[in-house]
């Protein structure tokens, strides 16, 4: 009986030509690019060459990314960070999607029962879309961040990004899109999608920002710029990743 794979959504085999070319950093060239020394150094010059391969096809500066382990850790990052950020000028207001991935939902909660912070969870309609005018009605003078994905990983609904964006930023409110479901498999790009933080992931994930948010993690920063404590890594925990990754 042949088996039929449908769920390339959630995890997919890694490309046997990407694996060639990550391969040597699982054995040969493993130093920590992190360290003061000559392997060190060239890993590190990897890493940058890498984001700035990532940061090109989204649209965006290399400068602009941040490596994390997970799409579900961007999302937290994102959600809890700008959070932080809003409440230093008196904002305390997240609005989400009601059919956003767990990790966004669950983030949401945590700030609505731990700090202080009021959580809009906006429903969708028949065609599992958020309508720009009821997001325009959700949004409050105490708004810090709007999260609504891009694209939906079980029905496969494309939210209007760049209308939903335009409607936060005439209000003067950033949005946070997660884009895990779509990334290489639809055309994404920062500038034209016009959001302001974009989660995606291909085994290790990464967070795109245009807006300043709080840390999360402080110890063991070794910069105010810093965003997460991290060792950076030129390839995923495992071959075996999936290219697309929550967790």
């Amino acid at each position: 009986m042949k088996t039929v794979y449908l769920d390339h959504a959630a995890a997919t085999p890694v490309r046997k030509e990407v694996l060639e070319a990550m391969f040597p950093y699982f054995s040969d060239h493993f130093a920590n690019p992190s360290s003061v020394y000559d392997l060190g150094f060239k890993i590190k010059e990897v890493v940058e060459e890498q984001r700035e391969k990532v940061g090109a096809l989204i649209g965006a500066g290399k400068d602009q990314l941040v490596f994390v382990s997970s799409g579900a850790e961007a999302n937290n990052l994102a959600i809890k960070g700008m959070v932080l950020a809003g409440r230093k000028k008196g904002g305390k207001h997240v609005v989400v999607s009601a059919i956003e991935h767990h990790s966004v939902l669950n983030s949401a909660r945590f700030v609505e029962r731990f700090l202080d912070t009021e959580v809009t969870f906006l429903p969708v309609n028949q065609y599992g879309l958020v309508e720009p005018e009821r997001l325009a009605n959700a949004i409050s003078p105490e708004t810090v961040l709007v999260s609504i994905m891009h694209g939906n990983n079980e029905v496969g609904t494309i939210q209007p990004i760049a209308e939903l964006a335009a409607v936060c930023h005439a209000k003067g409110v950033p949005i946070h899109s997660d884009a895990v479901a779509t990334a290489g498999s639809v055309p994404v790009n920062v500038q034209a999608l016009d959001v302001d933080l974009l989660t995606l992931s291909g085994g290790p994930a990464l967070m795109w920002i245009r807006r300043v948010l709080s840390p999360m993690l402080m110890d063991g920063l070794s910069s105010a710029s810093c965003l997460r404590v991290q060792t950076s890594t030129v390839c995923p925990s495992s071959p075996r990743r999936a290219a697309n990754s929550r967790t």
